[in-house]
């Protein structure tokens, strides 16, 4: 795999099947190349055992794991620590949004999300393949 297919790839960790569908149908008409993964369990083994990503979009309420553990998780993979992680979630209150940040989140989305403004947040982390 070449480095800019790596670049250009986005994980999406989303377990809402709807929610999943529209992301990846977006990132891909946009050139992105997408890995969807739809609990926290089957992130963390994936991010324990795979090449990082480009951009990881992640859920914050998933099962088994929750996106503040998977993001923590991600910081102290050595391979994965300076992939972005744009958090999405349905909570809306400051007392998440700084706990995502904190926990390590370059950038917070609360659902229901604009299309062009997820896709604008994802371009300032990963500009869109040539």
């Amino acid at each position: 795999m070449n480095s800019d297919k790596v670049s250009a790839s986005v994980l999406v960790v989303e377990d809402d099947e709807n929610i999943s569908q529209v992301l990846t149908f977006m990132l891909e008409r946009q050139g992105y190349s997408v890995t969807h993964l739809a609990d926290g369990r089957a992130a963390a083994a994936h991010i324990t055992s795979a090449a990082p990503p480009g951009l990881v979009l992640l859920d914050v309420m998933l099962p088994f794991v929750d996106g503040f553990e998977l993001v923590r998780l991600i910081r102290e993979q050595a391979a994965w620590s300076a992939v972005p992680v744009l958090m999405l979630t349905a909570k809306n209150t400051e007392r998440d949004t700084v706990r995502a940040l904190d926990a390590g989140a370059n950038d917070y989305v609360i659902k229901p999300f604009q299309p062009n403004e997820l896709l604008a947040r994802v371009r300032r982390c990963l500009p869109v393949p040539a």
